[in-house]
């Protein structure tokens, strides 16, 4: 089993499971290695080395800062966010602009949702006084959880 450091365009870092590098470069070529955060199959290895133990430890080298690369408790707190939506909210899928207009406007229940709108519909829901967020969900979350 080879465990690949993994990191999208991004940023986003995470690990990948694979038989071989052959098994991971073929996922690769056919996009289905993805970010599990941001869904995004612009994926790149990064280098990584193995640990050995040869004796007295060493001092380790100082880490060099990447500009702009996310911080793990913060990609932990936002996953943590998107499951609390998740759970707390009934998903009225592309009728979401719709929907927020008649709970907005009393037409129906109060309630939490969520949904699919597009950039124009976010827009004119929110010219209308309409509290919406645009929130991405990454693919793994939008199926049952194991």
């Amino acid at each position: 089993m080879k465990v690949l450091n993994l990191q999208c365009a991004h940023g986003h870092g995470f690990e990948g499971w694979f038989g071989s590098e052959d098994e991971f470069q073929d996922q690769l070529g056919r996009g289905l290695v993805e970010c599990p955060l941001c869904g995004d199959v612009q994926v790149a290895k990064m280098p990584s080395a193995p640990r050995l133990n040869l004796g007295a430890a060493e001092p380790a080298p100082a880490k060099q800062q990447v500009m702009n690369a996310p911080d793990a408790k913060m990609q932990a707190a936002w996953l943590q966010l998107v499951q609390h939506v998740m759970a707390n909210t009934e998903d009225v899928g592309e009728k979401f602009a719709e929907e927020s207009r008649k709970i907005h406007y009393g037409e129906t229940e109060d309630r939490n949702i969520r949904g699919q709108a597009s950039r124009e519909e976010t827009e004119s829901l929110l010219e209308e006084g309409i509290a919406v967020m645009p929130l991405p969900v990454p693919k793994g979350l939008k199926g049952p959880l194991q």
